[in-house]
């Protein structure tokens, strides 16, 4: 029995229903909807992106991922805060991660920069649009046999979050070949990232119920004091130095392995 049938009101002796059990129902759809609705708001930031892009308007294209992100991190932390995570709502995330994460971080760049190498950029555009659909399918299938402290591949919104920074970062800057190869570069390379078997920390076991040291308010506040000194190069750092981390510490682990073995 779902758990809107066990909310249902039963009718009394007289055929009326009891307005006091009535209240229970009404509350649990609310909090069934209120992931969902930050989901839609994550999909409408990439669709709004994606339009924003199409019109030459990139700085708001970046921006609006970047909102997408935000609405994106925050409705899987409010299904299971509030215990209201469903296969739908799996689903839905997925359909809206592709649009935002997906779909329009392709478009963008490819509007912005990457048209400007023919086919070189809309098969960069290409391989990054596919190999996150390959991504969010291989997450769905492993959801439930790969430990949540680990993103197996570069999580999609950390994908995006590299592409529409870059976008972010020199959407004013004069084009150049050299520099839409460079895009391309980037561009194919986080989707392929996306598709690796890197293992990269996910983050999904910080608690924001339980306490935490003043160190790391801290922290966390100075973090968000460099992002406003100059946001796009500041997260374009960041996201780049998250999504070489896991290559990195897996080439280490390797070069020091070598010297035991031999």
């Amino acid at each position: 029995m779902s758990d809107q049938q066990q909310t249902e009101s039963t009718p009394d002796k007289s055929g009326e229903t009891s307005g006091a059990v009535q209240r229970p129902r009404e509350k649990r759809r609310g909090i069934y909807l209120l992931p969902n609705l930050l989901t839609t708001g994550a999909m409408f930031g990439g669709f709004y992106a994606i339009l924003a892009g199409m019109d030459g308007k990139f700085e708001a294209a970046a921006i609006a991922i970047f909102i997408a992100m935000i609405f994106d991190g925050l409705d899987g932390r409010v299904a299971r805060m509030t215990d209201t995570s469903t296969d739908f709502g799996v689903e839905y995330d997925s359909l809206s991660d592709m649009v935002s994460f997906g779909i329009a971080p392709a478009v963008v760049c490819f509007s912005w920069i990457l048209n400007e190498v023919g086919r070189i950029g809309w098969a960069a555009a290409f391989i990054y649009a596919s190999c996150a659909a390959l991504r969010l399918a291989r997450f769905n299938t492993q959801i439930d046999t790969v430990s949540k402290r680990y993103f197996i591949g570069l999580s999609s919104p950390t994908a995006a979050a590299v592409v529409a920074a870059m976008v972010w970062a020199g959407y004013d800057a004069d084009a150049s070949q050299s520099m839409a190869l460079l895009a391309a570069l980037v561009t194919a390379v986080a989707g392929l990232l996306m598709v690796s078997n890197f293992r990269y920390y996910s983050f999904k076991e910080v608690d924001l119920k339980s306490k935490v040291p003043f160190v790391v308010i801290f922290a966390v506040a100075m973090v968000l004091v460099v992002v406003t000194i100059n946001p796009p190069k500041v997260l374009l750092a960041m996201a780049a130095v998250y999504a070489l981390s896991a290559p990195a510490i897996s080439l280490w682990k390797k070069m020091r392995r070598k010297p035991s073995a031999s």
